[in-house]
């Protein structure tokens, strides 16, 4: 027991670490958002009817081309105008931006909100106009 409080005393900040560690690897695991690829994405719409493509870009970004027939309310907005996706609570939502950093965010807003089916499209609108699939200009 002596050479564990010795041990304890000389690495303390090893061990917060570990501990800081394995708390981040236990909450990514308990995270319970779903990253889907493009083909995924196209796969689950298609199997699926009633489900929703929410697209969290700006408006430029979103007016220069985004998924054929989804839905846009930017990140900044999506707080406020949250009621508008109550239909959707139980149908699968993919939610996309650019790259897929901000369509995470919002992933994590609507399962605070109660919505269980959310899916963020990994890479983003990037990733699917990478593998060529249908986008709307404008």
């Amino acid at each position: 027991m002596e050479h564990m409080n010795e041990f304890v005393e000389t690495n303390w900040v090893m061990i917060l670490m570990w501990f800081f560690l394995l708390g981040m690897i236990i909450n990514s695991f308990l995270k319970s958002t779903f990253d889907i690829s493009p083909q995924q994405a196209v796969l689950l719409m298609s199997h699926e009817s009633g489900g929703l493509v929410l697209d969290v870009r700006e408006d430029s970004e979103y007016q220069s081309g985004h998924i054929k027939d989804s839905i846009h309310i930017p990140l900044s907005a999506l707080k406020s105008r949250m009621s508008e996706l109550d239909k959707y609570k139980d149908k699968n939502i993919i939610l996309g931006c650019r790259s897929g950093s901000r369509s995470g965010r919002a992933c994590g807003l609507l399962k605070k909100k109660g919505f269980e089916k959310v899916h963020n499209l990994r890479g983003g609108v990037l990733a699917w106009e990478n593998d060529n699939l249908p986008m709307n200009k404008g």
